[in-house]
């Protein structure tokens, strides 16, 4: 089965590790491609194409701004990948709820132990 292109939706573009970085540095506000760029150690033609996948799939907004184009996150385009994880999170509560029980129990058995002084010989 042929692999769907990068630009087709959210998880084919988050799998990318730089447009992730990408995603994480447009969270503290809108930023031109010139300091994504240097930020991320990368040409800005290479910045120009991950934002273009990214605004593509509707993770990214773009507007002008005089000369440059400040690029924002668009945040409601993570809404397919966050729902399909959210269908883990009974698994995830489960696991973590376990825990708390058994930590609860440790506690409990030793308390009922008592204080341990080391005197014992």
């Amino acid at each position: 089965m042929a692999r769907a292109a990068t630009t087709s939706d959210a998880f084919n573009a988050i799998a990318e590790p730089q447009r992730r970085e990408i995603l994480l540095l447009l969270r503290g506000g809108e930023r031109p491609v010139n300091d994504l760029a240097r930020d991320l150690g990368m040409t800005q033609p290479q910045a120009s194409k991950h934002l273009r996948v990214l605004r593509e799939v509707g993770l990214v907004r773009v507007r002008g701004a005089g000369k440059q184009r400040l690029y924002d996150l668009d945040a409601s385009g993570l809404r397919p990948v966050h729902e399909w994880v959210g269908g883990f999170e009974r698994f995830w509560s489960g696991s973590f709820d376990r825990l708390d029980e058994y930590v609860q129990e440790l506690k409990q058995a030793r308390q009922e132990e008592g204080p341990d002084d080391g005197d014992e010989q």
